[in-house]
């Protein structure tokens, strides 16, 4: 994979260097007086102007001629970073109470999902891969510009087992003759059984246009009826939906907290495991071995705690999070692949401290710089992933190159030294960019 990273920022540079000599009707945007940080090298450069140009980085370079009619912004010595990632959000569940996924409700959830969008953007976060609920036509709006928020890699709806993580049906539902229940008619959730109705289910959803699949593996917190340390899915089934991925050349990411359950996922050839929290060593180690990303959450249980409407999900998320500090600190000690995400959920205080739980992957054993780098560049890789089906293939993210998206974020303060300033983006992040354009300008 890094390989094939190194090749297509190669291509994109080439491209980018042959576009940026080339006529364009931008003049754009020149930022100068910015200290960088690119996304991948530990060092800030220094003495570097940034030119804009048609929503992407046109040019580096020491002391840019600014194109007639361009906006020149004077960073006055401000760290420039990429714009950062969320690789486990929820658009439509973030700030949407539990009790409307019980009750049943889509056109609140898309009402509140608005807004949202436009606040994680303000965040900072300009890319997030969206991994549960019906957000096709958020990330269009968005796209198209009608809507504010960032770019969005959706999953559509996660595919569950009869019983598992996303069976919200309620008891009076089960027995049913079948399974598409409001969820699965609303593609919020989607059951699906058998090898041949998994493999239906995930075309379906690749058919909504998701970037990657996204199913439940194992037993989940929020989820009513199923416990914590259950298999779901067989083997076969997994191996099924596996292949639907495989097909479309994108891949599959698992909902599972387990080992034993992470093992068989991994076995069955999923590449991303969502949590993996209560992981063992012999099981990280098969993550490294078959290239396989850990995109965990820094969620510990002494801080932060969420309280569900029900005791028994409080008591999971209390069991689940045990495990944190642990799998953290052995998955990088191993060298396995780690991704940033928040799996901020049901809550809209939680998902207001995106930022924060970025930063608090220095209490994890993470320099600045690591954590920095896993929501930007890393982050990055593991979407592309989603390869032919990855929606921005104009140039890398989690990047500043030359051909590189223009998601760029100007931070008062360095927070390669001080990693708490991304905790507080409304008072230290003065300017956010997504895909050239300006969302927030406190320089003044």
């Amino acid at each position: 994979m890094k390989n094939r990273r190194k090749l297509i920022t190669a291509v994109f540079c080439v491209a980018a260097s042959l576009v940026a000599a080339q006529e364009t009707s931008d003049p754009g945007t020149v930022i100068t007086g910015a200290r960088i940080f690119d996304g991948l090298s530990p060092d800030l450069i220094e003495g570097q102007d940034v030119l804009i140009q048609d929503g992407m980085i046109a040019a580096i370079g020491a002391a840019l001629t600014p194109p007639e009619g361009s906006a020149v912004i004077d960073a006055n010595g401000r760290v420039m970073i990429p714009g950062l990632s969320d690789v486990h959000w929820h658009v439509t569940m973030a700030e949407v109470p539990q009790t409307t996924l019980l009750t049943g409700d889509a056109y609140e959830i898309a009402a509140r999902a608005v807004p949202t969008a436009e606040r994680t953007l303000m965040r900072g976060f300009t890319t997030v891969r969206d991994l549960g609920g019906n957000s096709f036509a958020l990330k269009k709006l968005i796209d198209s510009g009608i809507l504010v928020g960032p770019r969005m890699l959706v999953a559509g709806p996660p595919l569950t087992q009869t019983g598992g993580h996303y069976d919200y049906r309620l008891p009076h539902d089960v027995p049913a003759d079948s399974t598409m229940d409001y969820w699965g008619r609303t593609a919020f959730f989607v059951i699906g059984d058998g090898d041949a109705e998994v493999r239906k289910r995930a075309r379906e959803i690749f058919r909504m246009g998701a970037s990657q699949i996204k199913i439940a593996a194992g037993g989940g917190v929020a989820s009513i009826f199923d416990p914590l340390d259950v298999r779901q899915y067989s083997l076969e089934e997994m191996k099924a939906i596996v292949d639907v991925a495989e097909s479309y050349n994108s891949y599959v990411a698992a909902h599972v907290i387990a080992d034993e359950a992470v093992r068989m996922a991994v076995e069955a050839g999923i590449k991303s495991i969502e949590h993996g929290m209560l992981l063992e060593r012999e099981t990280l180690e098969l993550m490294k071995e078959k290239g396989v990303w850990l995109s965990t959450q820094p969620l510990l249980d002494d801080e932060d705690r969420m309280v569900f409407p029900t005791a028994e999900s409080t008591k999971k998320w209390l069991v689940a999070t045990a495990g944190t500090e642990k799998v953290y600190k052995m998955a990088k000690e191993i060298g396995v692949k780690i991704a940033f995400g928040t799996d901020a959920l049901m809550d809209p205080e939680m998902a207001a401290k995106q930022g924060k739980y970025l930063s608090k992957l220095e209490k994890l054993g993470f320099t600045p710089y690591e954590a920095l780098k896993m929501a930007t560049s890393d982050n990055a890789e593991l979407m592309e992933m989603a390869g032919p089906r990855h929606p921005y293939q104009k140039g890398p993210l989690g990047e500043i190159s030359v051909g590189a998206y223009a998601d760029l974020i100007l931070v008062d303060g360095n927070p390669l030294e001080d990693l708490s300033l991304v905790a507080n983006p409304e008072d230290n992040f003065d300017l956010i960019m997504k895909n050239g354009v300006i969302y927030k300008n406190d320089m003044e």
